[in-house]
C-alpha cells in the first residue's frame, strides 16, 4: 500500500520521534510504500520546557533521511500546505502519531479535508488520548481530531478507553503492547558501562531514565531512597534525564536526605548511542511514576533485558507483570517503593525477573505494531 505517516522525526528528539522512525522503517521494511512527513516547527520554543527540540549532530535513520517538513503546529497556512502535499501524494491511507491534545487542531484540519474533498483515510497510533498533566480544553480538542479518523492503533488499556470514550463507540481500535525499541543497539558489558558512568564495579545500581516530569515520580524515589540505603548502604541511583521542572525540587530532596554521594543525575538529553550504557550498568530500572499510560522507558529497559520496579499506574502493569518481568507498586508511596527495591537485591530477584523480562520482550516485537497498521487499513479498504 502507499501510506502516508506524520509524526515527529528526525531531527526531533525523544521517544514519540523514535516511535515514528520505527513505524516508518517497518512498513517500508514489509514492502509498503511509505511517505514520511514531518515539523517544520513542533513546538514553539517558548513553550518547550527542555533545552532544545532537536537531536544532538546524528544521522537520520535511512527511510526518513529528507522526509518533507511542511507542518508548523501553530500556523494554519502549514495545515493546508500540509494536507495538499499529502493530497499530491496519493496515500491510500495517512497514519498520524498522536500524543498530546496541542497538535490536535493541526491533526484535525489535516485529516478532516483529507477524508472530505479526496476521499483519503487517516488512522492514528494514540500514545495518550489525554495528556498526562491535563489542561482546560483537553478533551474537546482530543476528540476533534480522533474523530477525523477511521481507526487507532492503542498500547494499553487506559487509552483504549480513553480513545473510546472520545472517539465514539463504535470505533476501529486495535490494541497490542507497546513494541520495544530496537534502535538502541546491544548492551555493552557491565563493566565497561559502569566505568562509563564513573561507578563502582560491585555496588547495586538502579536507573531512573528519561525526561524528569512531576508526573514521572522522582521525588517519589527520592523520598524512598533512605530506606532503600538503610539495606543496602552501597547502593547508587542514576538518573539520566533532563529536567522539564525546576530541578531545584529534587536537588532540594538530594540535600534533605544526605544523598549527594549516592546520586548521580545526568541532567541532559541522553544521546542514543549512549542509551546502552545507563541500561547495561544498572541492576534495576526504577518507574515510580505518579500517573501514566504508558512509557517507552519500559520497552527500552525490555530490549535491554533489565527487570524494573513500577507503579500501579495506566498501562504499566500490562507490561511489567508482577513478580513475573518485575515489581508493581502504588503510586505516591516511598514506603512500598523502597521495600520493592529492597526485596529485589535481597531476596536475589534478579535472574528470575530477567527471565521473566526476555519473556515480555518476545510478546512486544515491532511487527505486531505493523500488523495491527496493516489491519486496519485492510478493514479499512475492504
Amino acid at each position: 500500500m502507499n501510506v502516508a505517516v506524520v509524526g515527529p522525526m528526525h531531527p526531533y528528539r525523544g521517544g514519540i520521534a523514535h516511535f515514528t522512525e520505527m513505524t516508518v522503517t517497518g512498513l517500508a521494511e514489509r514492502g509498503h510504500d511509505v511517505r514520511p512527513v514531518t515539523f517544520s516547527r513542533q513546538y514553539p520554543e517558548l513553550l518547550f520546557p527542555g533545552k532544545t527540540q532537536y537531536e544532538p549532530e546524528s544521522e537520520a535513520p535511512p527511510a526518513v533521511q529528507n522526509a518533507p517538513r511542511p507542518l508548523d503546529s501553530i500556523n494554519p497556512v502549514s495545515w493546508f500546505r500540509t494536507g495538499f502535499h499529502l493530497r499530491d501524494q496519493a496515500p491510500d491511507a495517512v497514519v498520524f502519531q498522536y500524543w498530546m491534545p496541542f497538535f490536535a487542531p493541526a491533526y484535525g484540519v489535516v485529516a478532516r479535508g483529507l477524508r472530505r474533498h479526496y476521499g483519503i483515510p487517516s488512522f492514528a497510533i494514540v500514545h495518550n488520548a489525554l495528556p498526562h498533566e491535563r489542561h482546560l480544553g483537553d478533551a474537546l480538542l482530543s476528540r476533534f481530531f480522533l474523530r477525523a479518523c477511521a481507526g487507532h492503533v492503542v498500547m494499553s488499556d487506559a487509552v483504549a478507553a480513553d480513545t473510546r470514550r472520545l472517539a465514539g463507540p463504535e470505533v476501529s481500535l486495535k490494541q497490542i503492547e507497546h513494541p520495544v525499541y530496537e534502535r538502541f543497539g546491544q548492551p555493552v558489558p557491565n563493566a565497561e558501562a559502569r566505568a562509563a558512568l564513573d561507578l563502582p564495579d560491585d555496588a547495586p545500581v538502579i536507573l531512573f531514565f528519561g525526561f524528569v516530569r512531576a508526573y514521572k515520580g522522582l521525588h517519589v524515589l527520592l523520598k524512598a531512597m533512605p530506606d532503600v540505603l538503610a539495606d543496602n548502604p552501597d547502593l547508587h541511583l542514576v538518573v539520566a534525564g533532563e529536567s522539564y521542572d525546576d530541578p531545584e525540587r529534587y536537588r532540594r530532596l538530594i540535600r534533605m536526605h544526605d544523598l549527594g554521594d549516592r546520586v548521580h543525575w545526568h541532567d541532559e538529553y541522553v544521546p542514543s548511542d549512549e542509551v546502552p550504557v545507563y541500561f547495561s550498568a544498572a541492576d534495576l530500572v526504577v518507574q515510580p511514576y505518579v500517573s501514566a499510560t504508558q512509557s517507552g522507558v519500559a520497552q527500552i529497559a525490555t530490549h535491554f533485558e533489565t527487570p524494573m520496579v513500577v507503579t500501579d499506574v495506566g498501562g504499566l502493569a500490562e507490561s511489567i507483570p508482577h513478580e513475573e518481568a518485575g515489581f508493581v507498586v502504588p503510586p505516591e508511596n516511598p514506603e512500598a517503593l523502597a521495600a520493592a527495591i529492597t526485596r529485589f537485591f535481597g531476596e536475589d530477584w534478579a535472574g528470575r525477573l530477567a527471565d521473566g523480562v526476555r519473556k515480555r520482550k518476545r510478546a512486544q516485537q515491532p511487527a505486531r505494531l505493523l500488523e495491527a497498521i496493516e489491519g486496519l487499513l485492510t478493514d479499512d479498504a475492504g
